[in-house]
């Protein structure tokens, strides 16, 4: 991999250091992702923005947290799938939830549902089948639904890419849930 520097407030280039401070209000911390974007502000700033976009979609904790883990997964995501197990945690939704995404196995009705639309989008590159849309709107997602996915998915792939390139160390924070694909 290639070998990033993962900044810190006194290395971070001047236009970063704003949002590393928004960091540590945010997390206590600059959480390592973040250390490593602030090579390029323009990067961290885009990626601090669909975060905070991908929060306020229509989904609930338990759908947002369906949609990120899945996109995790399925990259390979060796940091990022543990460090949204903290963040589900810290958004309260079951532990359930955050093992089955992990381990992929089946989750309760609608959110299995979401996870295989989700999946098919992503693997299939924008194209899911009719057979998974039609599932989709039949549980009762929505259009406005499908298009957050894809912001969401957005999100993912900048953080899931850039830490396959840099091979993010996991936080301490988040390694208590390390996490290795089956």
């Amino acid at each position: 991999m290639t070998d990033f520097t993962i900044h810190t407030m006194n290395t971070a280039p001047e236009a970063s250091q704003p949002l590393l401070e928004d960091s540590i209000a945010s997390f206590g911390m600059i959480p390592n992702l973040h250390g490593i974007m602030a090579e390029s502000p323009s990067v961290l700033l885009s990626y601090k923005f669909l975060h905070t976009q991908a929060q306020n979609t229509s989904f609930s904790a338990e759908e947002l947290t369906v949609v990120w883990q899945t996109a995790n997964v399925e990259h390979a995501c060796h940091y990022c799938v543990p460090a949204h197990t903290g963040i589900a945690k810290s958004m309260k939704v079951d532990d359930s939830i955050t093992d089955a995404l992990r381990n992929k196995t089946p989750l309760p009705g609608k959110l299995e549902v979401l996870r295989e639309t989700t999946k098919a989008i992503l693997v299939d590159r924008g194209n899911p089948d009719a057979v998974q849309l039609a599932a989709f709107f039949e549980v009762g997602y929505t259009k406005q639904q499908l298009l957050e996915i894809i912001l969401i998915l957005a999100q993912k792939v900048m953080s899931n890419y850039i830490n396959h390139l840099a091979d993010t160390p996991v936080d301490k924070a988040f390694a208590k849930y390390e996490w290795h694909p089956a």
